[in-house]
């Protein structure tokens, strides 16, 4: 079910592509169904560009004939289209679960507005459940580590620190080539806060708290679609 409410919540943000758009594609599995059904369209004659925001999300939309572009020959978007692994109040979000929240955030940030499509299960009251995605610096790593324990331990976390590896036990690099490390915080109190805390480390490149870039989310339940505004 939460594959078809996936799709379901991307067919509804397809609504809001009007021709001669500059989009943004997101990462993940629900962006994944966006695109495909944005690929259907493009078939049909619809005229948009895009910047895809990580190499897999590149590779489908090559796969699927749409035309792509860059940040730097089209710095400006109409509208980015992405997932989320949380989202709460204000449209709070957390992303990151794939690895491409650096590119996410740019894409984002350079969109006039910018639509969450989700299942019912991604709505949480706090933020937090989920692990808050921290993208780091090679260098450094273990400075870098215990820098984030200590904002960690002042934020009140109520799980440990992870670096992320491949399936074969090696370290998973970002399409930037940066290690990602995985908070467990269980709650999060104060998002901006720790926003700046993180931001405040050196070896951090980025971190998966979008806050204030979300303006709609479309949520598919087994009741339908409902539709948050921040």
């Amino acid at each position: 079910m939460s594959e078809d409410q996936k799709r379901i919540a991307a067919a509804r943000a397809l609504e809001e592509v009007r021709p001669g758009m500059r989009l943004g594609l997101g990462t993940g599995s629900t962006a994944r169904h966006f695109v495909d059904l944005l690929g259907q369209k493009v078939a049909q004659g619809l005229d948009v560009v895009c910047v895809p925001t990580s190499e897999v999300t590149a590779a489908q939309a090559r796969s699927l004939s749409i035309p792509l572009t860059d940040l730097d020959a089209t710095p400006s978007l109409d509208l980015t289209v992405d997932g989320a692994d949380e989202i709460g109040p204000e449209l709070a979000l957390i992303k990151g679960g794939g690895g491409a929240l650096l590119r996410e955030k740019i894409v984002a940030a350079a969109s006039a507005q910018m639509i969450v499509i989700a299942d019912g299960s991604k709505v949480v009251p706090v933020l937090g459940r989920y692990p808050l995605a921290i993208e780091v610096n090679p260098f450094g790593l273990r400075a870098t580590r215990v820098l984030i324990e200590g904002v960690m331990q002042a934020q009140g976390a109520e799980g440990g620190l992870k670096q992320r590896t491949k399936p074969d036990g090696s370290p998973f690099l970002t399409d930037g080539g940066h290690y990602i490390l995985d908070a467990l915080f269980g709650r999060i109190s104060s998002p901006e806060a720790l926003s700046r805390a993180l931001l405040d480390i050196p070896g951090v490149v980025q971190h998966g708290l979008f806050l204030r870039m979300a303006k709609r989310a479309y949520v598919a339940t087994a009741e339908g679609i409902e539709v948050i505004d921040a």
